[in-house]
């Protein structure tokens, strides 16, 4: 391991764990961006998702309150994620990954671009069960299908008007469960080799202080940030993705 690795995968560690901290997702955004430069693309997500979820768990504490509070609205999102994520793996047979992931990177870029440029944010506030199901669902099938289970349910959420704590309370722990399944499927195809799990315990400790200090940023935001931060998020997502898959 040389230095300029070493380097890399430390770096690429702590940015992803700040974004998760901050966001409640995203560890790929930044973390992939470094390491598909310095490792195979399968060992650099399977290491990405262990990162994700151990973040996840370390930010899943600061909105405890609220997911005790609403456990039925998470679970409207969570239960039909976690049944379309083998039913994704499944299509990968069917479907061409790299063309949905650009379909779904295109839009990410619109969704993200137009709200950004927009001065009000949509609201939509009347109880939508049916709706959340159904992105529940679908953001399980692209997990399992194009590792993006996070896209659907952010942009959704985004444009509802919940309070920060309550917005992250469905999308923390979705995909914390997401990324945790995951993670066990990995490990039955046998992605978690020696060489694996030591940059793993490379990595780790940088992830979960670039998360504290996510977790610290995020107390700064007012509601309206937040949703305004998920927004750029996905704007940077798909730009991400979307050269990723081109180049």
């Amino acid at each position: 391991m040389t230095t300029g690795f070493l380097a890399a995968l430390l770096a690429g560690a702590f940015a992803g764990g700040f974004i998760n901290g901050l966001a409640g997702f995203g560890t790929a955004l930044l973390s992939l961006g470094l390491w598909l430069q310095i490792m195979p693309p399968p060992q650099a997500v399977a290491i990405v998702v262990v990162m994700s979820v151990v973040s996840g768990l370390q930010g899943l504490w600061i909105t405890r309150r609220e997911i005790r509070d609403r456990p039925g609205r998470l679970a409207r999102f969570l239960v039909p994620g976690l049944i379309g994520l083998p039913m994704g793996v499944t299509l990968l047979n069917v479907i061409s990954a790299p063309v949905l992931k650009l379909v779904i990177a295109g839009f990410m870029i619109a969704y993200g671009g137009f709200f950004t440029l927009r001065r009000s944010l949509p609201r939509f506030e009347r109880p939508t069960p049916g709706m959340d199901i159904g992105i529940g669902f679908a953001g399980g099938i692209l997990g399992g299908a194009a590792s993006l289970s996070g896209a659907l349910p952010t942009m959704w959420c985004a444009m509802r008007p919940w309070p920060k704590g309550e917005t992250r309370a469905v999308l923390q722990p979705y995909n914390v469960g997401i990324l945790g399944a995951a993670v066990a499927l990995f490990a039955l195809q046998g992605l978690y080799d020696r060489e694996t799990l030591t940059l793993i315990a490379f990595a780790l400790p940088a992830t979960l202080i670039g998360a504290h200090f996510g977790i610290r940023l995020f107390h700064h935001l007012d509601d309206t940030q937040f949703r305004r931060l998920l927004i750029g998020v996905m704007l940077a997502s798909g730009l991400a993705l979307a050269l990723r898959e081109l180049i």
